[in-house]
């Protein structure tokens, strides 16, 4: 388990209250409640389907719930105004799974892009600012290269550098170390908890990597069919005693008792429908 010295602040500052989600008819998200603290990493966990992703897509109120309250440093998301949301998202940075850096523009372009989009800095300024994150997370020189020419890892740290240009309180990532082998990840992993401490930033981590969750995690919530089967401390997910959890944490296949009534009842609504 990561020890970070500033956990000792609980101060919350993620609240997810009984949050409720559907995507048409089908509930994705079920009465899911928790808090994230102050400096900590946060790491949702789940297999495919689980709701991990629909979680943080929420989270970043990129959708509204059906019910439930979610509060961002103090700010109720769901309900804000406009306005508010534009200035709360300025001090939140987002790493998309896959980079999401635009392939027309440069590495340093696209780095630079939300220090012009977002402040009234000259153009010097922005310049040196970019090129500092370059450094942080090693990719210094690498500036006038289109996203074509990086590898995947150097990929995911130029998609990381854009995302704590502006020196956010929040950093969100879903699926840092996806597609990665071990050792790139794992340097990654260890360049979030950098940027972790250098930033004072809380982090929120979506990954179904076990290696990765269980290095850099300070908590794990660990997702099922939208519905949260534990939340705790690495070694306290380790040791649940929640079947499902260890069938997760173990690889270990679910089989379910298929009823012939049931299923042939779902089959002929489905036709009906």
């Amino acid at each position: 388990m990561n020890e970070s010295p500033e956990i000792g602040d609980l101060t919350t500052v993620i609240e997810v209250e009984n949050l409720v989600t559907h995507y048409g008819t089908r509930k994705i998200l079920n009465s899911v409640s928790l808090s994230v603290r102050q400096g900590e990493v946060l790491v949702i966990m789940g297999g495919s389907g689980s709701g991990k992703s629909t979680l943080l897509r929420y989270m970043l109120a990129l959708e509204r719930p059906t019910s439930g309250s979610i509060r961002i440093l103090g700010q109720d998301i769901v309900n804000c105004r406009p306005s508010e949301l534009y200035a709360l998202r300025k001090k939140m940075g987002v790493a998309f799974q896959g980079g999401a850096l635009f392939s027309s523009m440069t590495v340093g372009e696209n780095i630079r892009l939300p220090l012009k989009e977002h402040t009234n800095l000259d153009d010097r300024t922005i310049r040196i600012m970019a090129r500092l994150k370059l450094e942080v997370v090693d990719l210094a020189g690498f500036e006038n290269l289109m996203p074509s020419e990086l590898s995947g890892g150097m990929l995911k740290r130029a998609a990381l550098a854009r995302a704590v240009v502006m020196d956010p309180k929040l950093l969100f990532c879903d699926e840092p170390s996806a597609g990665l082998d071990p050792v790139v990840a794992a340097a990654l992993d260890e360049l979030i908890l950098r940027l972790r401490d250098a930033l004072g930033m809380t982090v929120v981590i979506v990954t179904h990597e076990l290696d990765s969750a269980f290095k850099i995690a300070d908590r794990i919530v660990v997702l099922d069919k939208g519905s949260i089967l534990t939340m705790g401390t690495v070694d306290e997910v380790k040791n649940s005693d929640n079947e499902r959890v260890q069938n997760l944490l173990n690889r270990q296949i679910e089989v379910e008792e298929l009823d012939p009534n049931a299923y042939l009842k779902r089959l002929t609504e489905e036709t009906l429908h």
